[in-house]
């Protein structure tokens, strides 16, 4: 073999070397590539199903948020709505009640109230306030005929009271007293009244 030939068969022998070596550097490469691949895509995924579990608690948290805010919007309508049902139910009774004390059924009722109540207090002697009107008609006069029956000797106040109907009992040193005022007796029953709505509206038992 001469020089030639042989100086030909080393480059092709090392040509051949070579390009297995590139042949392998490019096979490694691609696994490479396909690894790195494949574990960005699987950290895109997780990424992405971390994005949607956030998102899913933020949702869920914002929808937990609104339920609570309606459901405290309501409450508070429901009882602003039974607060105005009590204020009409008043406005109602007031006017009804301001078209009794005009009656004779009234007066009646006034004097058997005066009765139990010096009955119920047991004093020989009480002083009664009434309002402007009940005083035109409820006489000291009439007074002392009711202090006989009931054995208790009954006094009209000079000064008038501010109240629908009724009157205010007292002893005369003023240690004792006692108010039978129509008025009185509507805001005692404002609370029951409370009550009732409140288990028509919200169905509870008070």
């Amino acid at each position: 073999m001469s020089v030639k030939e042989g100086l030909s068969a080393i480059s092709n022998e090392v040509l051949a070397d070579v390009q297995k070596e590139a042949e392998a550097i490019v096979l490694t490469a691609k696994n490479d590539a396909k690894e790195a691949l494949k574990q960005a895509k699987q950290q895109a995924d997780k990424n992405y199903q971390t994005i949607l579990n956030q998102a899913a608690a933020r949702a869920e948290a914002e929808k937990r948020r609104i339920a609570s805010i309606t459901e405290v919007e309501m409450r508070n309508f429901l009882l602003q709505a039974k607060e105005e049902l009590v204020d009409i139910a008043f406005e109602k009774a007031l006017v009804r009640l301001k078209e009794y004390v005009a009656t004779e059924g009234y007066h009646r009722y006034l004097l058997k109230l005066l009765r139990e109540v010096a009955k119920q207090l047991g004093q020989k002697s009480l002083v009664i306030q009434l309002n402007a009107k009940d005083k035109e008609w409820l006489t000291q006069d009439e007074l002392n005929r009711l202090s006989k029956k009931i054995n208790c000797e009954l006094k009209i106040l000079d000064e008038t009271g501010d109240f629908i109907g009724g009157f205010k009992t007292q002893t005369v040193d003023g240690k004792i007293t006692y108010d039978s005022t129509i008025d009185n007796k509507l805001a005692e029953l404002k609370p029951l009244l409370r009550v009732e709505l409140a288990k028509i509206m919200f169905k509870e038992e008070h």
